[in-house]
């Protein structure tokens, strides 16, 4: 397993309306022949939740991603305006600074929302182009997001009580919950995904990054529309056994996107990436090569 510190050693940061952000991209091999991919990670964790796959990624892409920020590594301060508008913001702040002009998405659960608004950015005439985009287990749709109890908690007038309030026992039970009965995080990664939350006193600001539920009600047409109205190669890989946004999440998806290109992965709950970590480098990476395939006519 990465160690944490090996992590953060590998990135680096930069400045974003004052606040430092940590991200990586591979440096391994020259990178001139090969496709660009953005990570977009989830809440309430950080880049680090890819960690598993890194690794292969990169064998394959030229893989950048960032701790959002209030996430990992990067900066989380108590007064800040945190939304999905903003993050989208960031991701495209961070793409002019690597001078990248293309780039496949592999998003997670917050990140799928980001990924939304950044897909509706390009339907608006965007900067950026997007080449491709794979959802992993997420919130697409508002409707089937099925909040956890601490969530609705946090989301309520008592947020910033249980912000305050949440110590690590209270964490790992709640976390472990949404992982399939057979692939709960080990000890160590508990104790990583903890401190990635922990660090900065990230835990604290729970009750503002929560905002996002509430955002997604309200661009719900925007969000939604985006994934109806791109013709841009997408795949959904779903771990089944989510609470959150599982099996009946998928079944939304399959009823609102035209044609849609689905992957359910059975026993494998909310963090599909860290819980089969195979499967989804061979359904992801079946459904890249399948882009570049000879059309059959």
């Amino acid at each position: 397993m990465t160690d944490l510190n090996t992590w953060k050693a590998a990135g680096d940061t930069f400045s974003y309306r004052g606040h430092e952000i940590f991200w990586r991209r591979d440096t391994r091999a020259p990178s001139a022949n090969k496709p660009i991919l953005t990570l977009i990670h989830g809440f309430p964790t950080a880049s680090w939740d890819f960690y598993r796959i890194w690794d292969a990624l990169c064998e394959r892409f030229d893989v950048v991603t960032l701790d959002m920020i209030g996430f990992g590594f990067s900066a989380k301060p108590r007064d800040y305006a945190y939304s999905i508008l903003d993050q989208a913001d960031l991701f495209e702040h961070f793409w002019d600074l690597q001078d990248i002009q293309a780039t496949h998405l592999l998003c997670h659960d917050y990140g799928d929302t980001v990924g939304q608004e950044l897909l509706a950015r390009q339907l608006d005439g965007g900067s950026v182009q997007l080449q491709s985009i794979c959802w992993l287990n997420g919130g697409l749709f508002p409707e089937t997001h099925q909040a956890r109890p601490v969530q609705k908690l946090l989301h309520s007038p008592l947020g910033s009580l249980i912000s305050r309030l949440m110590g690590e026992p209270q964490f790992r039970r709640s976390f472990s919950a949404v992982f399939g009965a057979q692939t709960r995080p080990s000890e160590a990664e508990l104790e990583n995904f903890w401190a990635l939350v922990r660090h900065n006193k990230g835990n604290l600001i729970f009750h503002k990054l929560i905002r996002y539920m509430a955002e997604r009600r309200q661009h719900r047409e925007r969000w939604v529309g985006a994934l109806q109205n791109s013709p841009l190669p997408m795949r959904l890989i779903d771990g089944l056994a989510d609470p959150v946004s599982g099996a009946h999440m998928l079944e939304r998806y399959q009823q609102l996107i035209d044609s849609a290109d689905v992957v359910g992965l059975n026993g494998i709950g909310h963090y599909p990436q860290t819980e089969a970590p195979d499967e989804v480098l061979r359904h992801f990476l079946a459904f890249i090569n399948a882009q570049s395939a000879p059309k059959v006519r």
